[in-house]
């Protein structure tokens, strides 16, 4: 059962994912920017044919690979730890439909769609899309749950 669940987030993420960047598609113009918070907030238009920050541009086949690698192994540790602890099992399945919903775009357009645009003081943050947001959200929980399970580890090994 927690194994649908999982899979159903993956899904739900990729689904939306998809949706968001259609409409950014369909509604907005390359490198059209609304903004939605004065001077932190926008909803730009923008298309990478790279990784995260714009790194390896054109490299379709080393993302191809990788992406491929990278989800064979989420699903193998979702199904040896994800049915263990809902903590390691969600952030699994966001970072599956992380790297899947980024694999649809480059396999179908060879780049992928981004669109939120983030100023933090005077620094434009690289513009992302919900699949990034999923895929650094699982990341971030899966390394907190990690570096808690050493604690608690280390802790019972001190106090027997």
């Amino acid at each position: 059962m927690k194994k649908l669940l999982y899979y159903g987030l993956a899904l739900f993420t990729i689904a939306v994912d998809q949706l968001t960047k259609w409409l950014v598609v369909q509604y907005m113009d390359l490198r059209e920017s609304i903004e939605i918070i004065q001077g932190f907030f926008y909803l730009t238009s923008h298309r990478n044919a790279g990784a995260a920050f714009g790194m390896l541009q054109g490299q379709m086949w080393l993302f191809y690979i990788v992406t491929v690698i990278v989800a064979a192994f989420i699903v193998y540790y979702l199904h040896q730890y994800g049915m263990r602890s809902k903590w390691y099992g969600i952030p699994l399945a966001l970072i599956l439909g992380g790297a899947l919903g980024n694999f649809i775009d480059r396999v179908l357009f060879e780049e992928v769609v981004d669109f939120f645009d983030v100023y933090i003081f005077s620094y434009n943050y690289p513009i992302f899309n919900i699949a990034d947001s999923a895929l650094v959200t699982g990341v971030l929980v899966l390394i907190v749950k990690m570096a808690a399970d050493d604690w608690k580890e280390k802790r019972k090994e001190k106090h027997g």
